[in-house]
């Protein structure tokens, strides 16, 4: 069985991002701003942002539900980017490594459509993959297998044991499993790059 692409996911693998950076100063406590997020800027919210809604749609909504927030809801929009910290150490030089081989790297993550422009000009490495599939464009987000059977048709067609997919989501990779991805739950570069080795990709 040879791997011929590797199929990374973005937020938590290649880029470090964390939506609680954005609050640090709005919200200086901790524990409310775990509840903030815990309970109303929540990750199931901004998966419907994830999935292809406006933001500005997105926020009506739950400013609608908790109008005594809505500056704090806004501000998951006005301060998207102060939610990254740059690269994950060590994953952008696996990405050279990789790329040193000739083998195919493309990109599938759960990310609005309208933050994808500008997170190319600020993190230019994900600009060099072949291709990537942005569940925000696709208004679909894993771990629908419908976005996996997307990225496999840009991709051209590759059976899924072919493919090596990367994310930090168990859920994710339980979807991928299921469709016949080589997979690896990403926890750190140390691991990921075990992984690598051991599927000869390194």
């Amino acid at each position: 069985m040879r791997i011929r692409i590797v199929l990374w996911d973005l937020g938590r693998v290649l880029i470090d991002w964390e939506p609680e950076r954005a609050y640090m100063d709005a919200i200086p406590d901790p524990r409310e701003r775990r509840h903030f997020l815990d309970n109303i800027c929540t990750m199931a919210w901004h998966g419907r942002h994830d999935a292809g809604v406006s933001f500005s749609d997105n926020a009506d909504v739950l400013i609608a539900k908790h109008p005594d927030h809505e500056a704090l809801i806004q501000r998951w929009g006005t301060h998207w980017f102060d939610m990254f910290n740059g690269y994950i150490d060590g994953t952008p030089a696996l990405f050279e490594r990789l790329a040193e081989t000739g083998i195919a790297q493309y990109a599938l993550s759960n990310m609005p459509a309208d933050d994808w422009p500008e997170m190319k000009r600020r993190f230019p490495l994900l600009a060099r993959f072949r291709d990537a599939i942005i569940s925000g464009e696709e208004k679909v987000i894993k771990p629908n297998p419908e976005i996996y059977e997307i990225a496999l048709s840009r991709m051209g067609n590759p059976s899924p044991e072919d493919v090596f997919f990367i994310d930090d989501s168990p859920a994710n990779i339980a979807a991928a499993d299921k469709l016949g991805f080589q997979t690896h739950l990403m926890k750190d570069a140390s691991g990921l790059e075990t992984a690598l080795m051991h599927s000869k990709l390194l």
